[in-house]
């Protein structure tokens, strides 16, 4: 999974993503659970749209990913003081001291191996102070069965088109993504593939307690009632 080329339009394809949602929802946990972030790691940050977001609010951010080409566009973007750092999230090393860590737009479900999982988890927790927080969120599993398994998905606009088909086997899903970009009327195509794995929220829970996290609560789509059954649900982890 390189975003190699993707990196260019993801900010395009991302237009209508809840970005202001994830900011409230960190926002409103931090808040709930009585927690002072002064520094805020992302994990998986992308583009950057949720880092500086956040940095518009008073957070001092480090903003992480295994992307090249993500993080060049993210840094050019806006002048700031983000913090920017090229890693592989299932392999942090060097980062420490931070009051919250987060990892949104299903971030968690790129990373297909358990011991991925169990790899990010033990990182995430040594990256934080005592008493802070991770937050998360993966695809449901009726959600990636029911909605995109299977699924073909298309758009087409003035200069940019694509075909992305999602195919699943043993819980892995991937993602076959054709693009086609105009530039000065000749259109150009790229292909990526992607994969992403769907967890069981009891799988995800063991691997926290694991790792030394204790869970104060999993949400569902942003609400702040606790419940399990949405398509996009949050751990709300706490190192104590």
């Amino acid at each position: 999974m390189s975003y190699g080329q993707l990196a260019v339009v993801y900010d395009r394809l991302m237009e209508d993503a809840p970005y202001d949602e994830w900011k409230a929802f960190f926002l409103n946990i931090l808040s709930k659970e009585e927690v002072r972030a002064e520094y805020v790691l992302e994990l998986g940050c992308g583009t950057g749209e949720i880092t500086h977001r956040l940095e518009e609010e008073g957070f001092k951010m480090t903003g992480v990913d295994m992307s090249e080409e993500m993080l060049a566009i993210a840094s050019s973007k806006r002048n700031s003081s983000i913090r920017w750092v090229q890693q592989d999230i299932a392999n942090l090393e060097g980062l420490r001291g931070y009051g919250a860590v987060i990892s949104f737009c299903d971030v968690v479900n790129y990373i297909t191996e358990e011991r991925g999982i169990e790899s990010m988890f033990l990182n995430a927790y040594e990256a934080l102070e005592e008493g802070g927080v991770f937050i998360f969120d993966i695809h449901s599993p009726s959600h990636a069965h029911k909605h995109m398994s299977g699924q073909t998905f298309a758009e087409v606009y003035d200069d940019l088109s694509y075909i992305w088909f999602c195919d699943e086997e043993n819980d892995v899903m991937t993602h076959d993504l054709t693009f086609f970009i105009e530039h000065e009327g000749v259109y150009r195509r790229f292909d990526e593939v992607h994969h992403q794995r769907i967890y069981q929220p009891d799988y995800i829970r063991k691997a926290l307690s694991d790792a030394g996290f204790e869970i104060p609560g999993v949400y569902s789509d942003f609400s702040l009632d606790e419940a399990e059954d949405g398509d996009r649900i949050f751990f709300v982890c706490k190192k104590v």
